[in-house]
């Protein structure tokens, strides 16, 4: 099992980009094997799936990226050009890694993004917005880096969604996108075990008009 700082609770109770940039700095190398395999972490799955199906298309920003967990189940469908931007520069690291990105970006989310209007025709995220990492004010951003029609499928953690201000966001952005969606998912698979094994999570589906 992880140890107690690299554990999901401790995750949920971030509350700055130092915090979290000190948390997955000593997480990076085993978060795949002690939270992602350990707790059947699924949700990359749901956002692949619904990519796909909604006809999704590249170049594609991972956005919250990590160590590439959506990239990967993304591709075992398809071929897709992906690049990934995190906070983190030691998961990044473990995500180059991979080899499934075409490039690397480390940032926050929360500012400015270091790419020009409409540079993607999709934004992928899951586990980033949620409390004590990304908040939905990262939202008009990530709009703005991406191309008129482009596909956006985020995962938000299903209790935070009104709490944190994602509903009242969304509203407010009724006039820039189309389409939009919402699914309420499990975040772990059968696997999962402890107090968090029940959690569930929205996949947010939408178009940038």
């Amino acid at each position: 099992m992880p140890e107690k700082k690299h554990s999901l609770d401790n995750a949920y109770a971030l509350e700055t980009p130092e915090d979290n940039k000190a948390l997955y700095a000593g997480w990076a190398e085993t978060y795949d094997q002690t939270f992602a395999a350990e707790m059947d972490f699924i949700m990359p799955d749901h956002v692949a799936q619904l990519f796909w199906a909604m006809g999704g298309r590249g170049p594609v920003l991972d956005a919250g990226a990590g160590t590439g967990l959506v990239a990967e189940k993304i591709l075992k469908s398809g071929d897709c050009i992906l690049d990934a931007f995190d906070l983190s520069a030691e998961m990044l690291a473990v995500a180059r890694g991979k080899n499934i990105y075409r490039q690397t970006i480390q940032g926050d989310l929360t500012a400015t993004l270091p790419f020009a209007d409409g540079s993607y025709n999709a934004v992928v995220s899951a586990g980033t917005f949620t409390h004590g990492h990304v908040g939905p004010e990262a939202l008009d951003e990530l709009i703005r880096v991406a191309g008129h029609g482009a596909l956006f499928v985020l995962t938000i953690k299903t209790e935070h969604y009104r709490e944190r201000g994602f509903a009242d966001k969304f509203e407010f952005l009724s006039n820039r996108i189309e389409g939009f969606e919402t699914s309420d998912m499990p975040i772990y698979g059968a696997g999962a075990k402890g107090d968090h094994a029940k959690d569930r999570g929205l996949v947010t589906a939408f178009r940038k008009r």
